[in-house]
């Protein structure tokens, strides 16, 4: 879950290469980064099985947009948990979730090594853009698979590896780069969880105008915990 520390670097670093006179102060998510977790809350509906009132993690919240969307969808009936381990993205999302008016968040501390969620608290778990950055994937899947209900649902997504690039410090070197291949999200995540399906070309809404046409897009796994 190191990947929102670099994310909100990355924030900071656009904005003074396109002109800014001084670094964007993150207060929460941009509008494009709401407008992109409502088109993939929509399309997790289904892949996730969702019915208003469950339990759902956003596992590495970062600046809070899919929270808040999840949180919304599942209604006051519903819960939500956000984690992240990145100081700045915990010290933002209280503000963000008090400014939505969101009473059905709870925010938690994660780690390298587990989400630090309660056992078998939820019906999904998201993970986006997260996976490839973790360092102990073994352990943080067995946490996944801990913190579902039997017959919940995870969905992972994330990016292959990009050409030309190294994988991120202490991450397993079999990734090929920054980004994982899907095949092996699937083997690794399916030591614990029934891969159910892996849907390509995921959300090509939301890749950057500066990736190449070339460069395979995202792609979402989705597992089931047998019942």
């Amino acid at each position: 879950m190191r990947a929102i520390a670099l994310v909100l670097s990355a924030v900071v670093l656009m904005a003074v290469a396109s002109g800014a006179q001084a670094p964007v102060q993150l207060t929460g998510p941009t509008d494009e980064q709401i407008k992109l977790s409502d088109i993939e809350v929509r399309r997790l509906v289904s892949l996730l099985k969702l019915q208003p009132g469950m339990r759902i993690a956003d596992v590495g919240a970062g600046l809070g947009a899919w929270t808040i969307q999840f949180a919304r969808w599942t209604g006051t009936s519903g819960h939500v948990y956000a984690t992240d381990i990145s100081d700045e993205a915990l010290s933002i999302l209280p503000s963000v979730v008090a400014r939505e008016g969101l009473s059905n968040v709870t925010i938690l501390t994660g780690a390298n090594d587990s989400t630090n969620l309660p056992a078998e608290c939820c019906d999904a778990i998201l993970t986006r853009n997260v996976y490839h950055y973790l360092i102990e994937p073994a352990a943080m899947n067995r946490s996944f698979a801990a913190a579902l209900k039997p017959g919940g649902r995870l969905a992972v997504v994330d990016f292959p590896p990009r050409p030309n690039t190294t994988p991120p410090p202490g991450v397993p070197a079999n990734r090929g780069g920054q980004g994982v291949p899907p095949e092996i999200v699937e083997a690794e995540v399916g030591v614990v969880l029934r891969h159910v399906t892996t849907v390509p070309n995921w959300a090509p809404e939301g890749v950057p105008d500066w990736v190449p046409k070339t460069v395979a897009p995202p792609f979402v796994a989705i597992f089931e915990k047998v019942k």
